[in-house]
């Protein structure tokens, strides 16, 4: 007997040894182990919380950075590397990182209890507070041959990807930070990259965009969007059409990167109850706490009227922390009833 758990394979023993875990409980349930997950289980852990992290990847979107230089104090730093030493500092206070996928979400007395896709084996995880940590989603494009080339030349990762591109053509889709470090990374292997934006200024810092255009392996194909893809058996090229004259006009290429932002977990939080803005990101107040008692959200998935949306690791960091301190405060007060 074996199932799969986002991509893991669990045998018969793993199973059974999982059973015995059924209900824990802790002071705080962390869902969510990127930037902000995981600097919040280290602020709970050194405020004495007895605390667990509950997520599908260690490291979240941040692993998936060929570079991070905007991070104090370790310049040049690979996502992953980075997000390793996060990871590395919270197990020093042993907090155990369960990998995990979490369904739901629902009150059982005083406690907030987290249901993950191991439920079928009584597995769920309780506490005091819960602090949702769980990112967003690769944004996609929409358009026909996308779903049918993924991973046959349609990409979301250049870190995870871009090596099977070396002295290829690729095109990166996308304007903002993810997308410039992305097509910087992909032209120190391959052969010419296109970098495709529908506007023609960029959202990305300026120190990218220089690079960018000072690379002679980059194209920029600006005002312009892709309306499909092209290909057999895997992706062989794009149309490519300008938002202006209206004329289209097709690339030739191996493979395609896509950096169009993210989308927020809208439907899980309107399933638990917690309200959210226009965008879907869940609304959270100056403390990161929502309209739910209890219940925090931090990163790249809060927003409303009192957060100003920064999606940098160090911003995640920090509302990780905020959250743990409020959080304290409240689980005190139960605890003193």
């Amino acid at each position: 007997m074996s199932f799969k758990l986002g991509g893991f394979k669990l045998t018969k023993g793993m199973v059974e040894s999982l059973k015995k875990v059924k209900r824990k409980d802790y002071d705080i349930v962390i869902v969510g182990g990127g930037p902000a997950g995981l600097t919040a289980a280290l602020y709970a852990a050194r405020y004495g919380l007895k605390t667990i992290v509950v997520t599908k990847l260690v490291g979240g979107q941040a692993t998936e950075a060929p570079l991070v230089d905007d991070y104090p104090g370790l310049p040049e730093i690979p996502g992953s590397d980075l997000m390793n030493k996060f990871a590395d500092h919270v197990r020093k206070y042993g907090v155990p990182i369960i990998i995990d996928e979490v369904v739901d979400l629902k009150r059982e007395g005083v406690y907030w209890c987290v249901y993950t896709r191991l439920e079928r084996l009584d597995r769920k995880y309780c506490g005091y507070a819960v602090i949702l940590a769980m990112g967003s989603e690769k944004r996609k494009l929409g358009v026909p041959g996308e779903k049918e080339f993924v991973g046959k030349g349609v990409s979301y990762c250049a870190t995870c990807d871009g090596p099977l591109f070396k002295d290829k053509i690729v095109a990166v889709v996308g304007g903002g930070n993810s997308a410039l470090i992305s097509a910087l990374y992909l032209a120190s292997l391959a052969s010419k990259v296109y970098l495709i934006h529908r506007r023609r200024e960029f959202r990305a810092f300026p120190v990218y965009v220089d690079k960018a255009r000072k690379n002679p392996k980059i194209e920029f194909i600006l005002n312009s969007i892709i309306t499909r893809i092209l290909g057999d058996n895997r992706v062989r090229g794009v149309i490519v059409k300008n938002k202006e004259t209206g004329e289209e006009k097709e690339l030739r290429l191996d493979g395609l990167f896509i950096e169009i932002g993210s989308e927020p977990p809208t439907e899980f939080f309107k399933k638990i109850g917690i309200p959210v803005d226009e965008k879907g990101y869940a609304i959270v107040k100056p403390d990161m706490s929502t309209d739910i008692e209890g219940i925090y959200v931090v990163g790249d998935s809060a927003g409303g009227p009192c957060k100003y949306r920064f999606e940098q690791i160090i911003t995640a960091a920090a509302e990780g922390a905020k959250a743990v301190d409020s959080a304290f405060k409240y689980i005190l007060g139960i605890k003193s009833r």
